[in-house]
C-alpha cells in the first residue's frame, strides 16, 4: 500500500486525497475530468497500481456508477466531477445513494478560496445544494485537515443507515503546499446488535403468531448475513417476501420465497401482506414502492403486529409505529437469528409452501402482444446464464418483466435504483463489470431509459468492458404512456419517442449489436453477443400497446372509462 509522504515533507491537498483514498481501500474512482480537480488527477497518476480511474461520459454516469460499486460491495463507490454543471449532473447518483442507502463519497472541484461568495464561475454553495440528499455535505478549506475530513466521509457513509457523502474541494486548497500528514487509520464500519431482551422479544412474538410473514430486503447485507438469514427462515418456516429491488436477498427458488414486494405485485402476496397478524420487515424502509403507495399497511399503527429492523433508528417510526423497533445492522441480527430456536409447535405449518407455490404461479409467462414474448426470454434467461450473472436495469415498465419472470439466484446479482431513476442500468452495468470482469454482467434498458445514458458505451469500449445491454423498444416512454392512459384516456401527448436504430448505434462505437422481433430469436442472438467478446446492444422491439405483463394500453384505457 502507497503510504503519505514521510511527515515533515512538503506535500499538497490533492496529495493527502489520494492518500486518503489508498488508505481507506478505494479500488478505482469514476470521473468527468475538470480543471477544478486536475492537482487531484495528477496524484492519481502516481497510483495507478493502486486506483484505476475510469473516465466517463457524464457526470450522471460516473456518479451511478460510484453508486452501483456501493450496492454491490457495501463499500463506498466514489465519483469525482467539477464544480457546477459538474456537480448538478452528478446529482442523480447522490439522490439514488440517498433513496437506496448505499455507501457513496462525492468529491467535487470547487473555487478557489479567494473567489467564494462572488458568484465565481460555476460557483454552488454544495451545503446548501446537497443538503437534504447527502448524509454529510462539507468543503475542506485547510490542505492539513484533509485526512480528518476523508476519514469522517468514510464513517459517515458506512455508519448507521448507509448513504452518500459529499466534500467539496477548492482547487486552490488542492495545489496548497503542506507539510505531509499521514492519513487516518482505515475506516471501520460501525452498527448496532440487538439487545437480548430485544431477540426475545422478537421469539416471544413470532411463536404466538398464527399468519406470520417476513418482508426482507434493504442495504446492509452479507453473504454470510443472507446465509443466516435463509437458515433462520428454514427452522421457522417462514414464508418471506423481498422489498422492491432486493429480490437477491434470497434465492428465488428457495422453497420459502413467496415473490417481491414491490410496483406489480402479485394480487395473492399483497393479501397474505395485509392478513398476517405478525409482520417482521428485516432491512427495508418501507417505502412507497414497497407499501403499494403507502397502502399496503395502515398509518400509523399497522393492524398486523410490527417487528421493524433497520440499520438506522432514524426509520424506526417514521411512517409506521412499531411494536417492536430494532436498531440494527443486518450481519448482527441476522446471526442471532440463525441461532434462535422455534417453538416446538409451529401453527403456520405449510404456509411457505403455499407461498412459494403462489409465486412459482405468477411468474409463469403470460402471453403478449406480437412475436415477443419478454416474460419467455427472462425465463430463458433465468435457465441458461450462470447463477451469479448481475443484472440492472433503471426505470420503466419493461422491468416489471424482469421482476416478475427472472429468478435471482445469488447475492447481489440485482442492481437496481429503488428511487426509481432513469439512465440508471446503463452506468451500473458497466461498474458492475468493472468490478467482476468474470461474471456475465446485463443492462435492461426501455427506449427512453437507455438513450438517457447509451454513450456510456464508450466508456464500455475505452476499458474493454463486455456488458449486454438489452434495449426494449416500444418508441414512447411507456410508465408515463401508461399513467396518462389511465388519468387522460385517448389524449396521447408528449409520451412519443423517434428512436434511432440501435443496433447500428452499438456499430457505430465498435460495439456488437443486434435486433431481435421475435422470441426464439433472442438466445442465439444473446450467444453471439457474448461470443464477440465486446460491450453489445441487443434491441427487442415490443408493441406500443403492450404496457405491462397484465395489461395493454386498450385494456388501461376501458378501464379508466368505467
Amino acid at each position: 500500500m502507497a503510504s503519505a509522504v514521510p511527515s515533515g515533507k512538503p506535500t499538497t491537498g490533492a496529495r493527502l486525497v489520494v492518500d486518503a483514498l489508498v488508505r481507506h481501500g478505494v479500488e478505482r474512482v469514476f470521473c468527468v475530468p475538470g480543471e477544478s480537480f486536475l492537482a487531484v488527477l495528477d496524484s492519481l497518476h502516481d497510483e495507478t497500481d493502486q486506483i484505476q480511474t475510469i473516465v466517463c461520459r457524464h457526470e450522471a454516469g460516473a456518479a451511478n456508477m460510484a453508486e452501483a460499486v456501493g450496492k454491490l460491495t457495501g463499500r463506498p463507490g466514489v465519483a469525482i466531477v467539477t464544480r457546477g454543471p459538474g456537480a448538478t449532473h452528478a446529482s442523480i447518483g447522490v439522490h439514488t445513494a440517498f433513496q437506496d442507502s448505499t455507501p457513496m463519497i462525492l468529491l467535487i472541484g470547487q473555487c478557489a478560496r479567494d473567489h467564494m461568495d462572488r458568484e465565481a464561475f460555476q460557483e454552488i454553495d454544495y451545503r446548501r445544494m446537497f443538503g437534504q440528499m447527502a448524509k454529510w455535505v462539507a468543503q475542506i478549506d485547510d490542505p492539513r485537515r484533509v485526512p480528518e475530513y476523508m476519514s469522517q466521509a468514510f464513517h459517515r457513509a458506512m455508519s448507521g443507515r448507509p448513504g452518500p457523502v459529499v466534500l467539496a474541494l477548492p482547487e486552490d486548497m488542492l495545489s496548497e503546499a503542506c507539510e505531509a500528514i499521514a492519513p487516518a487509520p482505515r475506516y471501520q464500519r460501525v452498527a448496532a446488535s440487538p439487545s437480548a431482551a430485544q431477540i426475545d422479544t422478537l421469539r416471544d412474538l413470532l411463536a404466538r403468531a398464527k399468519k406470520p410473514f417476513v418482508i426482507a430486503g434493504g442495504s446492509g447485507w452479507t453473504r454470510e448475513a443472507t446465509q443466516d438469514f435463509a437458515r433462520f427462515i428454514e427452522r421457522w418456516h417462514l414464508p418471506v417476501g423481498c422489498a422492491f429491488r432486493y429480490q437477491d436477498t434470497l434465492d428465488n427458488e428457495h422453497p420459502n420465497y413467496a415473490g417481491d414486494v414491490g410496483l406489480g405485485i402479485n394480487p395473492a402476496l399483497a393479501a397474505r401482506v395485509r392478513d398476517a397478524d405478525v409482520l417482521f420487515v428485516l432491512g427495508p424502509r418501507m417505502g412507497e414502492s414497497t407499501t403499494g403507495g403507502y397502502t399496503l399497511l395502515d398509518i400509523p399503527k399497522t393492524k398486523q403486529t410490527l417487528i421493524h429492523v433497520h440499520q438506522g433508528a432514524e426509520e424506526l417510526g417514521r411512517v409506521y409505529s412499531a411494536d417492536l423497533p430494532i436498531v440494527s445492522g443486518m450481519p448482527e441480527i441476522a446471526s442471532m437469528l440463525a441461532a434462535l430456536a422455534p417453538p416446538a409447535d409451529i401453527a403456520w405449518t405449510g404456509e411457505a409452501d403455499a407461498a412459494h407455490a403462489a409465486y412459482l404461479e405468477w411468474r409463469k409467462p403470460r402471453p403478449m402482444l406480437g412475436d415477443v414474448q419478454l416474460g419467455e426470454i427472462m425465463r430463458q434467461l433465468s435457465a441458461k446464464i450462470p447463477a451469479d450473472s448481475i443484472l440492472t436495469n433503471g426505470a420503466g415498465n419493461y422491468a416489471t418483466w424482469l421482476h416478475r419472470h427472472y429468478s435471482y439466484r445469488h447475492f447481489r446479482s440485482q442492481c437496481a435504483p429503488t428511487s426509481g431513476a432513469m439512465g440508471y442500468g446503463v452506468p451500473a452495468a458497466i461498474a458492475a463489470k468493472s468490478l467482476y470482469p468474470e461474471r456475465t454482467v446485463i443492462a435492461f434498458a426501455g427506449d427512453g431509459c437507455f438513450m438517457m445514458s447509451s454513450h456510456e458505451i464508450a466508456t464500455a469500449m475505452q476499458y474493454g468492458l463486455a456488458v449486454i445491454f438489452v434495449v426494449v423498444n416500444n418508441g414512447q416512454f411507456g410508465t408515463i404512456r401508461m399513467h396518462q392512459e389511465r388519468h387522460y384516456p385517448n389524449r396521447v401527448h408528449g409520451t412519443g419517442l423517434t428512436n434511432p436504430d440501435f443496433a447500428a448505434y452499438a456499430r457505430a462505437f465498435g460495439a456488437h449489436g443486434e435486433h431481435v422481433e421475435s422470441t426464439d430469436a433472442f438466445m442465439p442472438a444473446f450467444e453471439r453477443a457474448v461470443k464477440s467478446g465486446l460491450p453489445a446492444v441487443i434491441e427487442i422491439r415490443i408493441p406500443a400497446d403492450q404496457s405491462t405483463p397484465a395489461a395493454t394500453l386498450e385494456q388501461i384505457r376501458q378501464q379508466a372509462k368505467r
